[in-house]
């Protein structure tokens, strides 16, 4: 989701309207029934997912029932080596950011290969780059330097929205995912996971009000008919704004029947995640064998501090600044937990974010002269030597 709310709010409140009202031309749903969640799996996937929120059973299962000789032999790139984590949040066209630092950094020549890379919404969309490493730079310069708002959503006819489940079609978006992200990426993250590496990407499923994270390396790598289309559905997901962009349907089979789930942005319910904080991540990392700390580094694609502006009386102003508040303050939460995670488990945590003196605003939702503008700050950044944060804003350090 964007911090530059008010260019997205007609839209979502386009879509809000379009919720409430009683008439509806979306296609039935055979939602899953409640119980089975627990059951429920992609078929032909068993390890494609896992909340958000809890423990994953298949790492739980693997920390506790693997031999160390079986953890060498399956995790090559994890096993005894130093890790590196790369979370990637939210901000839609402000993911311009983000990727000016990933592509400044590789210029630098010091960006390291990171074990496990997470994305929500635009991060999502950056993630499978990032995790593939500087070859795929000159993806990411092309999505956030040339992309404009046609090329992300086609607005619906007024008269339509009532009868529809958003406020504009997300084709585009979808067509440039299938575009940027073809067999041969989907075959290079699947040798990757293999050897040990983690791509997740975050949704909402909105059933449950829960975040679920879907191991993209599981699915590129399970071989299955129709994996490369969950890829781009999650990716799609992930970046669907509730309201502006129509949920996405992602098809579950449990107990023998097929079912529907409805997932939406993954900045609904987390804004940047690395890790459930259920998992014993130290006792993970020493069954790996790691030297020395994890690093882990965010990139918040948004800047932290408040900008104090006068709000006018009227319903567009006060829902822009009261959802602009409400995404701040969630995300600041968000590098609260991860630097609390990263304290607990003996992590070094390393945050970047949009400065504050970057005062300029888009006209538009994918406004191509912004992006390039703030791309162009995060490659200088990064190809200097970024200066991370240690900490979280408004974290009060004391030296022992």
């Amino acid at each position: 989701m964007n911090m530059t709310i008010r260019s997205w709010l007609p839209l979502v409140l386009a879509g809000a309207l379009a919720l409430l009202s009683g008439c509806s031309t979306v296609l039935p749903r055979n939602p899953l029934p409640v119980g089975l969640e627990a059951v429920a799996q992609v078929p032909g996937i068993a390890e494609a997912r896992f909340w958000g929120d809890d423990i994953p059973p298949q790492i739980e299962r693997r920390i506790r029932e693997m031999s160390d000789k079986a953890i060498q032999s399956d995790y090559p790139a994890l096993y005894g080596r130093p890790h590196n984590y790369l979370a990637i949040s939210g901000g839609g066209s402000d993911g311009a950011y983000g990727a000016g630092i990933l592509i400044g950094w590789s210029e630098a020549g010091d960006r390291p290969q990171f074990q496990l890379v997470t994305g929500v919404s635009t991060g999502a969309l950056i993630a499978p780059f990032a995790f593939l490493g500087p070859a795929y730079d000159d993806v990411l310069r092309e999505v956030y330097t040339t992309t404009a708002t046609e090329d992300i959503l086609r607005p619906r006819n007024w008269l339509s929205i009532p009868f529809s489940d958003s406020a504009a079609d997300s084709t585009p978006l979808l067509e440039m995912i299938r575009k940027h992200v073809d067999d041969e990426v989907i075959e290079a993250i699947g040798v990757e996971h293999r050897k040990g590496r983690r791509l997740f990407i975050g949704t909402t499923d909105l059933d449950h009000m829960r975040p679920r994270v879907w191991d993209i390396g599981a699915i590129a790598a399970s071989g299955q008919p129709g994996a490369r289309d969950l890829v781009h559905k999650i990716m799609l997901a992930s970046a669907s704004i509730p309201g502006a962009f129509p949920p996405v349907r992602i098809n579950v089979q449990a107990r023998g029947h097929v079912y529907d789930e409805l997932h939406v942005d993954g900045g609904t319910t987390a804004q940047v995640f690395v890790y459930p904080a259920a998992i014993d991540w130290r006792e993970l990392m020493e069954r790996l064998d790691v030297p020395g700390e994890a690093n882990i580094f965010v990139i918040r694609n948004s800047a932290l501090d408040p900008h104090p502006e006068e709000v006018e009386p009227n319903l567009v102003s006060i829902a822009g600044r009261s959802i602009s508040s409400l995404i701040r303050t969630q995300g600041i939460g968000d590098l609260y937990m991860i630097y609390m995670l990263t304290v607990r488990d003996g992590g070094s945590y390393h945050l970047a974010y949009i400065p504050e003196d970057f005062d300029l605003q888009p006209q538009e939702p994918f406004d191509k002269a912004y992006m390039n503008e703030l791309f162009d700050l995060g490659w200088r950044q990064g190809r200097d030597g970024y200066p991370w944060k240690a900490y979280p804003p408004g974290w009060v350090h004391r030296a022992h």
